[in-house]
Protein backbone atom coordinates (compact mmCIF):
# COMPACT_ATOMS: atom_id res chain seq x y z
CA UNK A 1 0.00 0.00 0.00
CA UNK A 2 2.58 2.45 1.01
CA UNK A 3 4.45 1.21 -2.68
CA UNK A 4 1.65 2.20 -4.08
CA UNK A 5 1.15 5.53 -2.83
CA UNK A 6 4.82 6.08 -3.29
CA UNK A 7 4.61 5.49 -6.55
CA UNK A 8 1.36 7.40 -7.24
CA UNK A 9 3.52 10.47 -5.84
CA UNK A 10 6.56 10.06 -7.60
CA UNK A 11 4.63 9.97 -10.70
CA UNK A 12 2.18 13.12 -9.78
CA UNK A 13 6.23 14.70 -9.46
CA UNK A 14 7.73 13.61 -12.44
CA UNK A 15 4.74 15.06 -14.51
CA UNK A 16 4.66 18.07 -12.95
CA UNK A 17 8.04 18.12 -13.57
CA UNK A 18 8.24 17.96 -17.17
CA UNK A 19 5.32 20.03 -17.37
CA UNK A 20 7.59 23.05 -15.64
CA UNK A 21 10.12 22.15 -18.41
CA UNK A 22 8.29 22.59 -21.72
CA UNK A 23 7.97 25.62 -23.15
CA UNK A 24 5.31 28.00 -22.08
CA UNK A 25 2.61 27.62 -24.78
CA UNK A 26 0.89 30.51 -26.58
CA UNK A 27 -2.93 30.85 -25.81
CA UNK A 28 -4.99 29.15 -28.41
CA UNK A 29 -6.59 31.92 -31.27
CA UNK A 30 -10.58 32.00 -30.84
CA UNK A 31 -12.70 34.89 -31.64
CA UNK A 32 -12.33 37.65 -28.78
CA UNK A 33 -15.40 40.35 -28.03
CA UNK A 34 -14.86 43.43 -25.76
CA UNK A 35 -12.75 43.24 -22.71
CA UNK A 36 -11.09 39.42 -23.91
CA UNK A 37 -7.39 39.37 -24.07
CA UNK A 38 -6.47 39.00 -28.00
CA UNK A 39 -4.05 36.11 -27.76
CA UNK A 40 -0.57 36.51 -28.88
CA UNK A 41 0.77 36.41 -32.73
CA UNK A 42 3.63 36.81 -34.54
CA UNK A 43 3.40 37.57 -38.57
CA UNK A 44 5.89 38.48 -41.09
CA UNK A 45 5.37 42.29 -42.44
CA UNK A 46 5.74 42.53 -45.91
CA UNK A 47 7.80 45.83 -45.01
CA UNK A 48 10.22 43.70 -43.99
CA UNK A 49 10.78 41.64 -40.72
CA UNK A 50 7.79 40.04 -38.48
CA UNK A 51 6.10 41.38 -35.82
CA UNK A 52 4.81 40.10 -32.49
CA UNK A 53 1.61 41.64 -30.42
CA UNK A 54 3.62 40.58 -27.04
CA UNK A 55 6.23 42.65 -28.09
CA UNK A 56 3.69 46.22 -28.63
CA UNK A 57 2.29 45.47 -24.80
CA UNK A 58 2.04 48.86 -23.11
CA UNK A 59 0.79 50.59 -26.66
CA UNK A 60 -3.06 50.89 -27.87
CA UNK A 61 -3.07 48.36 -30.92
CA UNK A 62 -5.45 49.53 -34.09
CA UNK A 63 -5.17 46.27 -36.11
CA UNK A 64 -7.22 46.25 -39.48
CA UNK A 65 -8.30 43.20 -41.25
CA UNK A 66 -9.38 44.91 -44.65
CA UNK A 67 -11.95 42.32 -46.36
CA UNK A 68 -9.35 42.07 -49.44
CA UNK A 69 -9.75 40.74 -52.38
CA UNK A 70 -13.49 40.09 -54.20
CA UNK A 71 -12.90 37.61 -57.12
CA UNK A 72 -11.15 39.35 -59.69
CA UNK A 73 -10.65 42.49 -58.32
CA UNK A 74 -10.21 43.85 -55.04
CA UNK A 75 -11.80 45.48 -52.06
CA UNK A 76 -10.79 49.82 -52.63
CA UNK A 77 -12.46 50.81 -49.85
CA UNK A 78 -9.57 48.72 -48.08
CA UNK A 79 -6.69 50.75 -49.55
CA UNK A 80 -8.78 54.11 -48.49
CA UNK A 81 -9.14 52.83 -44.89
CA UNK A 82 -5.22 52.50 -45.19
CA UNK A 83 -4.08 55.76 -46.87
CA UNK A 84 -6.74 57.95 -44.52
CA UNK A 85 -4.75 56.52 -41.68
CA UNK A 86 -1.66 57.13 -42.84
CA UNK A 87 -2.68 60.46 -43.99
CA UNK A 88 -3.82 61.00 -40.58
CA UNK A 89 0.06 59.93 -39.35
CA UNK A 90 1.77 62.63 -42.03
CA UNK A 91 -1.01 65.46 -40.47
CA UNK A 92 -1.21 64.62 -36.61
CA UNK A 93 1.10 61.74 -35.51
CA UNK A 94 -1.30 60.03 -34.26
CA UNK A 95 0.99 57.03 -33.51
CA UNK A 96 2.93 58.97 -30.96
CA UNK A 97 0.04 61.28 -30.04
CA UNK A 98 -2.01 58.32 -28.22
CA UNK A 99 0.66 55.94 -28.03
CA UNK A 100 -0.56 53.42 -30.78
CA UNK A 101 0.47 51.28 -33.31
CA UNK A 102 -1.62 50.36 -36.13
CA UNK A 103 -1.59 47.02 -38.28
CA UNK A 104 -3.02 45.88 -41.53
CA UNK A 105 -3.46 41.80 -41.76
CA UNK A 106 -4.05 40.39 -45.04
CA UNK A 107 -4.81 36.77 -45.61
CA UNK A 108 -2.83 36.01 -48.02
CA UNK A 109 1.23 35.25 -49.02
CA UNK A 110 3.76 37.10 -49.36
CA UNK A 111 3.65 37.87 -53.00
CA UNK A 112 -0.08 38.81 -53.07
CA UNK A 113 0.34 41.30 -50.23
CA UNK A 114 3.65 42.82 -52.49
CA UNK A 115 0.62 43.03 -55.11
CA UNK A 116 -1.76 44.64 -52.73
CA UNK A 117 0.31 47.77 -51.78
CA UNK A 118 1.79 48.30 -55.58
CA UNK A 119 -1.82 49.10 -56.59
CA UNK A 120 -2.54 51.50 -54.48
CA UNK A 121 -2.34 54.22 -56.81
CA UNK A 122 -4.91 52.65 -59.70
CA UNK A 123 -7.17 51.79 -56.45
CA UNK A 124 -6.41 55.93 -55.56
CA UNK A 125 -7.68 56.78 -59.13
CA UNK A 126 -10.92 54.33 -59.20
CA UNK A 127 -12.48 55.48 -56.15
CA UNK A 128 -12.31 59.33 -58.02
CA UNK A 129 -13.68 57.92 -60.59
CA UNK A 130 -16.30 56.84 -58.57
CA UNK A 131 -16.68 60.19 -57.18
CA UNK A 132 -16.49 62.20 -60.49
CA UNK A 133 -18.23 60.38 -62.92
CA UNK A 134 -18.81 61.51 -66.66
CA UNK A 135 -21.51 63.84 -67.03
CA UNK A 136 -23.41 61.26 -69.25
CA UNK A 137 -23.00 58.57 -66.85
CA UNK A 138 -24.59 61.01 -64.49
CA UNK A 139 -28.30 60.19 -65.96
CA UNK A 140 -28.25 57.00 -64.72
CA UNK A 141 -29.85 56.97 -61.43
CA UNK A 142 -27.70 53.97 -60.09
CA UNK A 143 -24.85 55.81 -60.64
CA UNK A 144 -25.70 59.24 -59.40
CA UNK A 145 -26.33 57.45 -55.87
CA UNK A 146 -23.09 55.52 -56.14
CA UNK A 147 -21.51 59.19 -56.88
CA UNK A 148 -23.21 60.82 -53.95
CA UNK A 149 -22.45 57.89 -51.54
CA UNK A 150 -18.72 57.89 -52.76
CA UNK A 151 -18.18 61.39 -52.05
CA UNK A 152 -19.92 61.11 -48.57
CA UNK A 153 -17.90 57.54 -47.45
CA UNK A 154 -14.31 58.93 -49.38
CA UNK A 155 -14.11 62.77 -48.52
CA UNK A 156 -10.47 63.19 -49.08
CA UNK A 157 -8.65 62.83 -52.62
CA UNK A 158 -5.67 60.49 -52.06
CA UNK A 159 -2.79 60.90 -55.62
CA UNK A 160 -0.10 58.98 -55.44
CA UNK A 161 2.58 57.01 -57.65
CA UNK A 162 4.40 53.70 -57.41
CA UNK A 163 7.05 55.80 -55.86
CA UNK A 164 5.18 57.94 -53.11
CA UNK A 165 3.08 55.41 -51.46
CA UNK A 166 2.79 56.26 -47.77
CA UNK A 167 3.03 52.84 -45.99
CA UNK A 168 3.52 54.16 -42.29
CA UNK A 169 1.98 50.85 -40.54
CA UNK A 170 3.30 47.58 -40.71
CA UNK A 171 1.31 44.84 -43.15
CA UNK A 172 1.67 42.00 -42.34
CA UNK A 173 1.33 38.24 -44.33
CA UNK A 174 -1.19 36.20 -42.54
CA UNK A 175 -0.58 33.28 -45.64
CA UNK A 176 -1.96 30.53 -43.38
CA UNK A 177 -4.73 32.39 -42.38
CA UNK A 178 -4.13 30.87 -38.74
CA UNK A 179 -5.16 34.83 -37.02
CA UNK A 180 -8.09 35.12 -39.47
CA UNK A 181 -9.43 31.91 -39.09
CA UNK A 182 -8.74 31.45 -35.49
CA UNK A 183 -10.66 35.10 -34.99
CA UNK A 184 -13.65 33.51 -37.50
CA UNK A 185 -12.97 36.73 -39.59
CA UNK A 186 -12.02 34.67 -43.08
CA UNK A 187 -14.97 33.37 -44.45
CA UNK A 188 -16.24 31.99 -47.44
CA UNK A 189 -19.35 34.41 -48.04
CA UNK A 190 -19.65 37.62 -47.48
CA UNK A 191 -21.65 40.86 -48.38
CA UNK A 192 -23.05 39.08 -50.89
CA UNK A 193 -20.01 37.29 -52.45
CA UNK A 194 -19.07 33.97 -52.00
CA UNK A 195 -15.59 34.13 -52.49
CA UNK A 196 -12.63 33.53 -49.80
CA UNK A 197 -11.84 37.06 -47.86
CA UNK A 198 -11.84 38.35 -44.45
CA UNK A 199 -15.03 39.95 -42.49
CA UNK A 200 -13.69 43.74 -42.59
CA UNK A 201 -12.79 44.00 -38.96
CA UNK A 202 -11.53 46.57 -36.56
CA UNK A 203 -10.22 45.81 -33.09
CA UNK A 204 -8.69 48.17 -30.86
CA UNK A 205 -6.45 46.80 -27.98
CA UNK A 206 -5.13 48.70 -24.33
CA UNK A 207 -1.65 48.59 -23.29
CA UNK A 208 -2.63 45.04 -21.92
CA UNK A 209 -3.79 43.69 -25.23
CA UNK A 210 -7.32 43.57 -24.47
CA UNK A 211 -10.09 44.19 -26.40
CA UNK A 212 -11.71 47.83 -26.35
CA UNK A 213 -13.49 47.89 -28.83
CA UNK A 214 -14.30 45.33 -31.97
CA UNK A 215 -16.36 46.42 -35.18
CA UNK A 216 -17.07 43.55 -36.94
CA UNK A 217 -18.58 45.19 -40.87
CA UNK A 218 -22.27 44.09 -42.00
CA UNK A 219 -20.88 44.96 -45.67
CA UNK A 220 -17.99 46.44 -47.83
CA UNK A 221 -19.07 50.04 -46.68
CA UNK A 222 -20.03 49.59 -43.65
CA UNK A 223 -16.24 50.85 -41.82
CA UNK A 224 -15.98 52.96 -38.80
CA UNK A 225 -13.88 56.05 -40.66
CA UNK A 226 -10.42 57.02 -39.01
CA UNK A 227 -12.17 60.47 -37.42
CA UNK A 228 -14.50 58.34 -35.57
CA UNK A 229 -11.59 55.35 -34.40
CA UNK A 230 -9.35 58.43 -33.10
CA UNK A 231 -12.47 59.91 -31.15
CA UNK A 232 -12.75 56.57 -29.67
CA UNK A 233 -9.32 56.27 -28.58
CA UNK A 234 -9.17 59.64 -27.01
CA UNK A 235 -12.23 58.92 -24.84
CA UNK A 236 -10.33 55.43 -23.87
CA UNK A 237 -7.02 57.63 -23.10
Amino acid sequence: MKKNVFLALLTLFLVFVCQSLLPAQAAPLKPVNFGDQMPDFTLAVVQGGTIALSALKGKNVLIVFPRGRVGDHWCQICHYQYAELADLERELQIRKKYNLEILFVLPYDKATVEHWVDIFPEQMAVIEDWKNPPAEAQKDPGTARWMETSRRLFPKKFVMSKDSIPLPFPILIDGERKLSEGLQLFTLFWDRSYVEQNIATVFLLDGEARVRFKYLSQNTVDRPDAAFLLKFIERML
